[in-house]
Formats: C-alpha cells, structure tokens, sequence
C-alpha cells in the first residue's frame, strides 16, 4: 500500500503519516512511497489508541515486533519504552503535484518522486503504453490522477504565464488611461454599412470593393477633431466577429446595426442583433438611406421595437441615429453618439505594459510575405519587439496604419498592418509582446504540441445534450443554450416557446438565435462561440456548416416532429437521454436534369459530387437547405443498368419511392444510421 493510501484509511494527512514513520524508524520518501506489511502494521498500532482520544493525552508506542503483536489484542498492548504522543485526528488532503502540461513521462515521474518503470506500469493498468520521453495530454494526466489517487493540477509553462506582465499589478491602477471605442458596423447586406463608413472616413473604400460590396475584414482608424480617436471595424457580416468570440476574443466595444430606412429589418439584422446580444456588447442603430423619398425610418423602429430595441425617444435604451451615407445628414450626431457611449462605457487600457491586441484577418503577400491586421487592446506595439500569435512568433519589422503610412508605434485602440510574424495566424488569435526570441520559440512549440492533441482527441468539446446532466450535477451549467433553425417562421417560435417551457430551478433554457432556412457556418461558429447546441427542424446544415460543426465539436440535431425535440431536450435535462442513431452521410450528388416517365415519375440524372450513392441507403433531398424529401430510393441506374451504388465523379439517374418531386439543382443525400453515443455528424 502506499502511504497516501494508508493515509486515507487512517483519516490523517500523508505528511502526518511520513512523520509518524519517521518516529518509528521508517523511511518513506513521499506519499506515493510503497510501504510493506511490517511497516504498515507497526503504523497500524502505533495509531490504534488514537481512536480512545479524550482530553487527556493518550501516549502510545509502536509494538516492538509483528509477531508479539499478533500474540495480544491491541488494546492490552503495554511498552515500557518513551511514550510517543498521538497525532490528532486531522482531515487534511493530499496536496496536489502541480505540472506544465503537456509533460513527458520523465518528467512527471520526478514530480511525482516515482521511478520511471512504476510510473510506466501505471499507465500501463489505465491503457497507455508509454515511453520515458513520451508526452501525456491532460486527459491522460486526469485518468492517472485518478487511479493513483493523487491530485495533480495543470499549471501553464513558466513562458506562458510571462506573457503580458509589466507595470500594471494586481490593484495597481495608476497605468490605467482613458482609451478610444473599438466600433464594428453589422447589418443586413447592402443596407450601407461600407458606404457609411466610407462617408465618415472621407474616402473611398466601397469603390475598391468587387462590386461595391465588403469582401474582407477592415480595421480604420478615425480621429475626429477635438473629439478624439474611433476605431471601426467593417465586417462582410458577422460571421468574423463571431468567429473571434469562438477564438476567446472580444474586440468590439460597442456594434452599429446598420439598417436601411427603404428595406426595413431583414434577416441578417435579426442575426446580427442576436449575435450582438449574445456578446452583451451595446447597440447603436444607424437607419441609413434617409435621404431616400420612399424611405420610412419610423417603420424600422417599430419592427425593432418589436425585438425589444426600443428607442430611447420612445421610452427605451437603445440609441437610434438616423443618417444618410450619400448626402452626410446625421453622421456628426452618430459619431457624438458614439462618444458618448464609450464615456459611459468607461473605456481604460493601461498603454506602458507589454502590448496585447487582437488579429483581425491575416493574408500573405508578395514581398513582405505574412502580414496580420492587429487591433492593440493594451500596451504600446513598437517596432522591433518580440510578438507570438497563434502557433507562430516574429520580430515585428515595420508598421501600417490604415491609409498605409509606416508607424513606429500603435497604442491601445489602434489598429495597423504588422509585419514580421512567421506565418498567418487566425483571425481571433491574440497577439502577445515576450521578452525574447527564446522565450517565443518555448511558447509556440507549446502550443503546437496542444493543437497537435486536440486534433488527435477530434477538436475540442462543447456542450451537448449528452453531457448535459453531468455538467448540471457538477454545477458547470446553470444555463442550456439553444438556436434553432426551422423551414418556416412559425415552427421555430413554437419549438422555442415548447422548449423554454422546460426551465427549472437547476437549467434555464434559452433560445439565443432563430431563423429560417438551412444551417449555416455563422450559426455553428455562434453555437462554438456561446457553448449553444443547434436543432434543425425540417432543414439540413450546408456542407461548409457541417465541416466547421465537426472541427467546433458543436452538438447538431435534426428533427421532423416538434414533440421529439422537446423530449430529448426533457431527458437530457433529467439525464435519461439513451444512446441514439446518429447519421453518417455516405455521399452527396447534385441534380443535373430532370426527365419525366409514364412508370417513375420524376427521374433525376446527376453526378456524385463527394464519397458514393448506395442503393440500400436511405436518402435526402435537400432544396436551398431545406429538407423536400426523405425516404428511400426506388432505383438507381448507371445507363440502362441497376447498380447497388455510385461512385465519386460518376453519372447516374434515380427516382424516389412514391415519386417524390424532383428539382434541377437539388442536392441529393445517401446516409445511414449507426447506433452510437453521439448523434454528432461522421
């Protein structure tokens, strides 16, 4: 037995138990020290009158041998040596083995005072085989924490944890300046949100756009005179600003919901808000195109209002801005708007620190090669400083701010074009000064090797309906997100109110997002970012959705009733969700034409455009992501042959059981289901 185990049975400490050894002559090491049957015996005795404790002293002594000791009952035991007073009765823990991990075998060996071979052989009993210079992952430092019995707590490497030191300690708030709003434009598509930023910047950007529209992430900087400094931050949308959420970055101070006074609310301003809100990041609506003759802002705050954005002229919170990108009517009140915001917001950065900033995109270019858009969030980045992103590090070597003139330095809120880095790190990634090109080279290796073991375990874990119970039980979630996307407005407000029905005292649920049609990367990225589980109601996600769902490790399901769906939700709350049939999707093909016979029907001719369409497979016919048909094949034919399947790149024709419609264009499906653990897609 060793001595953290004896430890246990006797209610003491592991320390109590090595001194009380000492006392008897025995050596033991640490707590994970291997202690034989005389030793624990003598132990044994010399803790037994312990149990008598009153409050008089009770001395013992340890009996002098195995054998004599056998002879007498323990409580007639009687030494003529010193007596040795008891140890109180104590309830104190083994104190946890800090490590850096990933750690190699060696390494945790010595921090655990074992040889290398017993640690090995430990493994060994929870299934690892493993060599002296092999690296263990957390997850199978948790496993060997747990069998051996002994706590051990994942600390990050000394590089790590240099990062971002400098003046500015804990309580110490002198360093402390006032800083510049960080603002991003979201909205609808072709409501104005580039244009609008053009007009303030005085410049042309739309212009350069393919087709006037925001291919790309945009940093800009704007310095309004007396005012102060703006940062915008123009977006195609907002799947980036989702995307550095899912990444642990939050750039954005306030957002600007862009809505066009001649269009109304659309669906991407629904999202955007719902994105916006999930941030807990202000908004200040901006109702663009006034000038226009058919424009009609009042009817834009009365379908916001509906959203629970209500104008603070009407009683509400939310600043309302109306404004014109083409003519410059209300841009002064916006920007004022925005200013005041941010005062309330109380914005500080300390700027003398070691800089930190956010990457908001990344490209390679000819002659400069990798250059990333960084936003500095705290400290001053100067040039020739030491800076890790990501899995890659450089000596920074030059400066742009937007309009493309050299900077030496950037302080917090702003944004420049920083080159030197060794490759393209994400967007979302964080940037970090380190002291030197050592100390970058450790971090990035470290972090390689992380990235490495989270591909291996199939990227990283997010909540599902699963696991559900067990992180309620352990205290982890107070709170199940939802969104939901459904073929029709009408099913997604009825599943979500039979849903969030389902809130009790130990989860609320709550739907976060909404919306109409197949299911997107966007969605799966807000999912990843606020730890949402997806539902699909009659509509499929799109292949891109799918990929990203799988790399996330985001909970996806589909359902056709919306009684199943609040059933699952209802035993994976009460944790008796079974195991069910999950959907491995064998194959895909697009429809190419469509012919008519007396016999078939609709007869569909395409190509297999990735994996194979088998004929004993069940199949989807998915139209604009939304499921029109799902059964099973009435045939499947190569020429005038029926084959049992079709391989990648290949021709074919198929008709559908009951003679199910058939579109050009449509995506046909072949799928199967397997019983497993998990309903995540294959």
């Amino acid at each position: 037995m060793r001595v953290h185990e004896l430890a246990k049975t006797l209610n003491l400490s592991s320390k109590e138990v090595i001194e009380k050894l000492e006392e008897l002559g025995i050596k033991a090491k640490s707590h994970m020290s291997n202690l034989d049957e005389k030793a624990m015996e003598l132990l044994k005795k010399g803790k037994a009158p312990a149990k008598k404790v009153t409050e008089k002293k009770v001395s013992v002594t340890p009996a002098p041998t195995v054998k004599e000791s056998k002879k007498k009952p323990e409580a007639k035991v009687e030494q003529k040596s010193e007596p040795v007073e008891s140890p109180a009765v104590s309830t104190a823990i083994i104190e946890a083995i800090r490590v850096e991990i990933p750690i190699t075998v060696g390494a945790l060996a010595n921090k655990l005072n074992l040889r290398v071979a017993e640690l090995i052989k430990a493994l060994m009993a929870i299934g690892i085989f493993a060599n002296v210079n092999q690296l263990l992952s957390e997850e199978i430092i948790h496993k060997l924490s747990t069998h051996l019995g002994t706590p051990i707590e994942k600390i990050a490497p000394l590089e790590e944890r240099r990062i971002g030191e400098g003046p500015l300690k804990a309580g110490e708030e002198k360093h402390l300046k006032p800083r510049s709003p960080v603002v991003t434009f979201m909205g609808h598509v072709d409501h104005g949100k580039t244009s609008l930023l053009d007009a303030i910047r005085k410049s042309n950007i739309a212009a350069k756009e393919a087709g006037q529209i925001t291919q790309h992430i945009g940093a800009y900087g704007v310095d309004l005179p007396g005012k102060g400094h703006v940062t915008f931050l123009d977006t195609p949308g907002h799947a980036a600003f989702t995307k550095m959420r899912a990444r642990g970055a939050n750039a954005t101070d306030v957002v600007v919901l862009v809505v066009g006074a001649d269009d109304g609310v659309m669906p991407q301003t629904i999202e955007a808000i719902d994105h916006a809100r999930e941030a807990g990041v202000p908004i200040v609506v901006a109702i663009n195109k006034c000038d226009l003759p058919h424009a009609n802002p009042q009817k834009v705050m009365m379908q916001l209002q509906k959203i629970d954005l209500i104008a603070e002229e009407w009683g509400g919170k939310t600043i309302f801005c109306k404004v014109s990108a083409k003519t410059g009517e209300g841009l002064d009140n916006l920007l004022d708007m925005l200013l005041l915001e941010s005062e309330v917001l109380e914005l500080k950065a300390n700027p003398v620190c070691p800089a930190e900033g956010v990457v908001i995109e990344s490209k390679l270019t000819k002659g400069t090669g990798p250059v990333a858009t960084v936003i500095v969030q705290k400290g001053t980045l100067r040039i020739g400083d030491v800076a890790v992103t990501g899995a890659f590090f450089g000596k920074v070597r030059s400066m742009r701010n937007d309009r493309g003139k050299s900077v030496k330095e950037a302080g917090p809120s702003y944004a420049v074009e920083v080159h030197g880095i060794s490759g393209i790190p994400n967007a979302g990634e964080i940037l970090r000064v380190v002291g030197d090109e050592k100390t970058a080279r450790k971090i990035t290796e470290s972090r390689l090797i992380g990235i490495r073991e989270r591909e291996s375990r199939g990227g990283p874990k997010h909540l599902s309906l699963e696991n559900l119970h067990q992180r309620i039980q352990e205290g982890m979630s107070k709170e199940l997100k939802l969104i939901i996307k459904a073929d029709v407005q009408g099913s997604v407000e009825a599943l979500a109110q039979s849903l969030e029905k389902l809130t009790n005292d130990k989860v609320r649920l709550h739907v976060i997002h909404g919306g109409v049609g197949g299911i997107n990367e966007t969605d799966v990225m807000l999912a990843a970012a606020s730890d949402a589980v997806i539902l699909g109601f009659h509509v499929k996600a799109e292949p891109r959705a799918q990929q990203v769902g799988e790399e996330e490790g985001v909970d996806i399901r589909y359902y056709t009733i919306i009684y199943e769906a609040v059933e699952h939700v209802r035993k994976a709350m009460e944790g008796l969700l079974e195991p069910i049939f999950h959907e491995v999707v064998d194959g895909r093909a697009e429809v190419k034409k469509v012919f008519r016979s007396s016999k078939a029907g609709a007869v569909g001719g395409g190509i297999v455009a990735k994996g194979k369409i088998m004929r004993a497979n069940k199949v989807r016919l998915v139209r604009k992501q939304v499921v029109v048909f799902d059964g099973k094949l009435a045939s499947l034919r190569r020429f005038k042959d029926d084959v049992r399947e079709v391989a990648e790149g290949y021709e074919f024709g198929f008709a559908l059981e009951g003679g199910g419609d058939i579109q050009e264009s449509d995506i046909l499906e072949s799928y199967r289901l397997e019983k497993g653990e998990s309903p995540r897609l294959k």
